[in-house]
C-alpha cells in the first residue's frame, strides 16, 4: 500500500511539473506496477494475484477510453467534412457583434442540457461550436475548450441522470437497502454547487487558462498578410445581385474588395450603388484564413473554384474521400520561368493540375486581375490542387512548395453524410438503445466506411496521449483499490474527524472524495466511498442520504486531472492543454465548490 502512494505521489509530481513528457510517465507507471506487482503479488483468498497483469493491463480496454478515442474519430470526421460549419455559423451569427454573449449563453445552454443527456454527447456536439466562437473573438480554442467540460460536468450534478456516477451511486444505495434517490432529490443543492461553479467558471477561469497557439498558428497559418484574389461571376453565383452596403460587399466581411472590373472597365473604392452583376470580376485583398474559411464554408463563393479542382482533365471526379484537396503556399523561386509572365501565359492549371487562389507580393499590395499580374521572383502563391498534384509541386523548379504550411480543405459533399453519421451516433447514446462506446465506435467506422475520412486521418484523430494517460489512471486506481489505500484513506479520516461533529465530518469527508475522485475514475470513488459514507452516518446517527449526496456532489468534482473525466479528456486535444493546467484551473474550483457545500449542507439539512 505504501509503496502504491509513493508510485501514485511521484506519477503526479511527474504529470504536473512535465520534468518527462506525458507518454513516458503513463509509460514508467505502467511498467512499475507490472514488475512490482508480479515480484510481490496481492493475493486473493482463492490463491489468484489481484493485481496480475491483465488487471492492470485491463484500463486499456476500458469502455470509457473506447468512447473518447471513438468520438474523436467522429469529430475529426465532422471537421474534415465541413459539417459543422453553417450549424456552427448560425449560432454564432445569434449574437452578431458580441461573440462573448453569445459564448455565455451557449455555455449555460450545455449546461442545462448537460442535466438530461450524458456529459460526453454534448460535449462532443459542441467542441466546434466552440473553436468557431473561439475564432470569432480572437481567442485560441485554450482560452475556451476547458470551460466546456466544466459546464458539462457542473449540469450533470444537478439531477439522477446528468452523470453515470449519480446513477451509479443510486444503484448502489438501493442495493444497500438504504433506499431509491429521486430525480431530482439531490436537485436544489446541485443547483446552489453549480450556479457558485458557473461564477466561477465564467469570470475567472478565462483570466487563468493559458493561451496557447495551435499547430496551425504555430506554423503561421494565422498571419494577417493579404493576398490578391479574384472571383468571377457566373450567372447563378451567389454574389450576383448583391449591392454594397457603406462600400463593403455583407458577404464579403473578411475580404477588401479592391476593385471590380466589368468588361475593361475598372469601378474602384468607395462602391457606392454598386450591384454586382453576371461577368464581373472582383479583385479582393484576403488573408490566407478568410481564403480558407471561404473554401470551406457552405457559401459557394469560391465553389466555381473549388469544384474545377475536385473534377480530373478527363471529366471524372476525384475519388471520393476528405482531404484530397489541399491549399499550399509556393514561393516563386530565383531564376524561376514563370517570372515576368502572368498566371495564364505560364498555363499553371495544365501543367500542374493545380489552381493558383492568391498572389501575395510582400513588398507592395496590388490592385490588378490575376491574369494581369507579372510575377516576381519571392511571390508567394496560395495554390489549390489535389493531394498528389500538390505533392508534385516537389518536383517543379519554377516553385518551391512550403510543406508545412499545407492545409487539407474539406470537401463539402460529405458533409450531410457526416452529420447523418454523428446524429446517428449521438441519438443512439442518448436514447440508451446501444451503450456509449458501442455508438461511438460504430460512428468512427461510419466515417470511414462512408468515405468521410479515410484511415490516416482516422488514426490521426487518435491521441496517444490520452490513450496512454487513461491506461496509466486506471492502473494506480486498481493498485490504490486492492492493496486497501484508498479504504486506509477514507477511515483515516472519518476517524480523525468523527468527535468534531457531523458538519466537520461531511466537510472533510466531501474533500477527500473530491481528491480520489481525481486519481481514481470518478465512478470508482462512487462505488468505494458509498458503503463508507452509510456506516458515517449511522455511526453519527444522522441521515444516510446527507452523506451519500455527499458523495455523488464530491465524485463530479473532477476538474483537476485530465483523467478525472470524460470530458476533460475531449477537449484536452482540441485545447492543446498540459496536464498542469487542468491542476490551476480545476484545483480552485474544487476547493470553492468544497467551501461552497460546507457551508450550504449543514444549514439545508439541519446538522
Amino acid at each position: 500500500m505504501w509503496v502504491t502512494f509513493g508510485a501514485i505521489i511521484a506519477a503526479i509530481v511527474l504529470y504536473s511539473t512535465e520534468r518527462l513528457t506525458l507518454e513516458l510517465t503513463s509509460l514508467l507507471v505502467i511498467g512499475f506496477f507490472l514488475v512490482f506487482f508480479t515480484l510481490f503479488p496481492v493475493m486473493a483468498a482463492d490463491g489468484t494475484n489481484l493485481l496480475s497483469s491483465a488487471q492492470l493491463l485491463a484500463g486499456f480496454a476500458n469502455p470509457a477510453l473506447v468512447a473518447v478515442l471513438s468520438l474523436l474519430v467522429v469529430g475529426q470526421g465532422l471537421f474534415h467534412s465541413g459539417a459543422m460549419e453553417a450549424p456552427t455559423q448560425w449560432i454564432a451569427s445569434i449574437g452578431g457583434s458580441k461573440p462573448k454573449t453569445t459564448l455565455i449563453g451557449t455555455l449555460f445552454f450545455v449546461a442545462a442540457i448537460s442535466a438530461f443527456l450524458n456529459n460526453t454527447p454534448v460535449a462532443v456536439m459542441f467542441i466546434p461550436v466552440l473553436v468557431t466562437l473561439a475564432a470569432q473573438m480572437r481567442k485560441q480554442a485554450s482560452q475556451v475548450m476547458m470551460l466546456l467540460s466544466f459546464v458539462c460536468i457542473l449540469g450533470g450534478m444537478t439531477t439522477l441522470i446528468g452523470s453515470s456516477t449519480n446513477l451509479l451511486t443510486a444503484g448502489i444505495t438501493a442495493s444497500l437497502g438504504l433506499g431509491q434517490i429521486g430525480f431530482f432529490d439531490f436537485t436544489i443543492p446541485g443547483l446552489v454547487m453549480a450556479s457558485v461553479g458557473m461564477v466561477y467558471v465564467l469570470f475567472v477561469a478565462p483570466r487563468i487558462l493559458p493561451k496557447r497557439e495551435g499547430l496551425t498558428d504555430e506554423l503561421g497559418h494565422g498571419s494577417g498578410k493579404q493576398y490578391i484574389a479574384q472571383i468571377h461571376l457566373t450567372y447563378n453565383h451567389p454574389l450576383v445581385g448583391e449591392s454594397a452596403v457603406a462600400g463593403m460587399f455583407p458577404s464579403l466581411k473578411e475580404m477588401t474588395v479592391r476593385m471590380v472590373m466589368r468588361g475593361e472597365h475598372p469601378i474602384l473604392p468607395p462602391f457606392d450603388e454598386v450591384t454586382l452583376q453576371p461577368g464581373d470580376t472582383l479583385i479582393l485583398a484576403a488573408t490566407r484564413q478568410s481564403l480558407t474559411d471561404a473554401l470551406k464554408s457552405s457559401s459557394n463563393i469560391f465553389r466555381g473554384m473549388l469544384e474545377e479542382t475536385l473534377h480530373a482533365d478527363d471529366g471524372e471526379e476525384t475519388p471520393a474521400g476528405s482531404g484530397k484537396i489541399t491549399l499550399v503556399e509556393a514561393v516563386v523561386a530565383p531564376g524561376s520561368r514563370m517570372i515576368g509572365r502572368n498566371i495564364e501565359q505560364i498555363g499553371f492549371r495544365h501543367e500542374t493540375g493545380c489552381i493558383v487562389l492568391g498572389i501575395q507580393r510582400r513588398s507592395r499590395m496590388i490592385r490588378a486581375r490575376m491574369s494581369d499580374i507579372r510575377l516576381e521572383d519571392g511571390d508567394v502563391l496560395l495554390i489549390l490542387g489535389e493531394a498528389d498534384d500538390v505533392q508534385g509541386l516537389r518536383l517543379n523548379r519554377d516553385v518551391i512548395p512550403l510543406e508545412w504550411s499545407a492545409t487539407e480543405i474539406p470537401d463539402i459533399r460529405r458533409a450531410w453524410r457526416a452529420r447523418i453519421i454523428f446524429g446517428g451516433s449521438i441519438l443512439a447514446a442518448v436514447t440508451g438503445v446501444v451503450p456509449i462506446e458501442v455508438a461511438a465506435l460504430a460512428g468512427a467506422a461510419g466515417m470511414i466506411a462512408f468515405d468521410v475520412l479515410n484511415i490516416r486521418q482516422a488514426s490521426r484523430a487518435v491521441d496517444r496521449r490520452i490513450f496512454l494517460l487513461v491506461g496509466a489512471a486506471l492502473a494506480m486506481g486498481a493498485a490504490l483499490q486492492f492493496t486497501g489505500g484508498a479504504g486506509f484513506l477514507a477511515h483515516a479520516v472519518v476517524t480523525a474527524f468523527q468527535g468534531a461533529g457531523p458538519a466537520v465530518v461531511l466537510s472533510a469527508f466531501f474533500l477527500l472524495i473530491a481528491i480520489m475522485t481525481n486519481m481514481l475514475s470518478n465512478n470508482a470513488t462512487a462505488v468505494l466511498f458509498v458503503p463508507i459514507a452509510a456506516g458515517t452516518a449511522q455511526e453519527l446517527g444522522i441521515d444516510p442520504m446527507i452523506f451519500i449526496y455527499a458523495v455523488i456532489f464530491a465524485a463530479n468534482c473532477s476538474f483537476a486531472t485530465p483523467m478525472g473525466y470524460q470530458t476533460n479528456l475531449l477537449v484536452m486535444g482540441p485545447g492543446h492543454y498540459q496536464f498542469r493546467d487542468f491542476l490551476n484551473v480545476g484545483g480552485p474550483l474544487i476547493i470553492i465548490l468544497w467551501i461552497t457545500f460546507s457551508l450550504f449542507a449543514p444549514w439545508y439539512y439541519g446538522l
